[in-house]
């Protein structure tokens, strides 16, 4: 366990001196996020213009600072990089990379949306796609789809259909993520107990591979779901309300992307709507909002306006508030999806 240890130990270290530099030196140079108060669908937007100037693209330094821990525990000997373990950082650094972009042309632009806002979609699905591709056609992933190991439920669709459900996977967690991250500290506290559950589970494999045959290399797994973690917590420093800086898409993006794909290379990806429970009720509250409001002709709205954080910050509720309950909400949510990992485990290690 000290190489996880020292993962999330240096990814912490340098999340917190990382962040900061960054906060500062963006602010300096005035790349702020531009602040949507009105949009159609939600004409009462609550008004966040207070955090006008506030600059963006701090997820740089959370991929950075994992990045850094992921690296410098390799230094132990024994600690050797999987195939499969790069390829899902190639994953994140790609999405990243996308969010990058259009975090850089909001910047620019001065407005909300990025110039690939309308594109963003399609883009961010060929890449989930492609990701799936690399991972079935260069590693020994199990492409069974499973709730808490390969052989259970361990459908088996062929590997087209799950390179289909794989990239469906990243897509769609990649994109809650990022709705979900709309409050100062929401989007990255509730990453960090998804990265803590990962590791818990990734470990738990490696310590007990003939419960987990069809796991590779867990351990560089735990590493990485580690070194993630102590750059969320790292992150959080700066980015609690009132926030400092903003993780941006690029951050968004790059920890949607890493929790899928430890959900579907540690074989739990039935497991990821738990795992990210809040960010599942943020992106479905969209989507329920968008319904009611088309199928009425664009005259009535389910919710006062979504994301679901931000009705609740009409009823009356203090961001902060709002923010605790959410991350309360998603730790109940990673505790239920941790029972029913440990319960088939203690199943399977017993008999009963």
């Amino acid at each position: 366990m000290i190489a996880p240890l020292l993962a999330a130990a240096v990814a912490l270290a340098v999340s917190l001196a990382g962040t900061g530099w960054m906060a500062r030196f963006l602010r300096s140079r005035g790349q702020s996020q531009p602040i949507l108060t009105k949009n159609a669908a939600n004409l009462n937007a609550p008004e966040h213009l207070h955090k006008r100037g506030t600059p963006t693209m701090g997820g740089i330094a959370i991929v950075a600072a994992a990045l850094a821990g992921y690296l410098v525990s390799h230094v132990r000997a024994g600690v050797v990089f999987s195939n499969q373990t790069l390829i899902v950082w190639g994953g994140v650094l790609v999405m990243g990379g996308i969010g990058f972009i259009d975090d850089w042309l909001k910047v620019r632009s001065g407005h909300n949306r990025g110039v690939l806002w309308s594109r963003k979609g399609w883009i961010t699905l060929a890449m989930a796609i492609g990701i799936a591709v690399v991972l079935v056609a260069a590693t020994d992933i199990d492409t069974r789809i499973s709730l808490t190991r390969a052989a259970l439920p361990g459908w088996d669709f062929g590997r087209v259909a799950w390179v289909l459900w794989a990239g469906s996977v990243v897509f769609a967690t990649t994109n809650a993520v990022n709705v979900t991250d709309g409050l100062d500290g929401l989007a990255a506290g509730a990453a960090l107990l998804g990265f803590g559950a990962y590791t818990v589970i990734a470990y738990l494999g490696f310590r007990t591979p003939t419960v987990y045959p069809d796991l590779v290399n867990p351990y560089d797994l735990t590493v990485f779901a580690a070194s993630f973690a102590g750059a969320c917590a790292g992150f959080l420093w700066w980015n609690a309300a009132p926030a400092d800086i903003f993780m941006g898409d690029v951050g968004a993006l790059s920890l949607g992307a890493a929790l899928a794909l430890l959900g579907l290379t540690t074989n739990t990806s039935l497991l990821i709507p738990l795992i990210c429970g809040i960010n599942v009720i943020e992106i479905g509250s969209v989507a329920l909002q968008m319904a009611v409001f088309r199928a009425s002709g664009r005259k009535r709205r389910l919710f006062r306006i979504s994301p679901i954080h931000h009705h609740f910050e009409q009823g009356g509720w203090a961001e902060t508030k709002v923010i605790i309950r959410f991350w309360l909400i998603s730790g109940m949510s990673v505790a239920g999806a941790l029972a029913i990992y440990f319960a088939d485990f203690t199943h399977q290690t017993t008999g009963g």
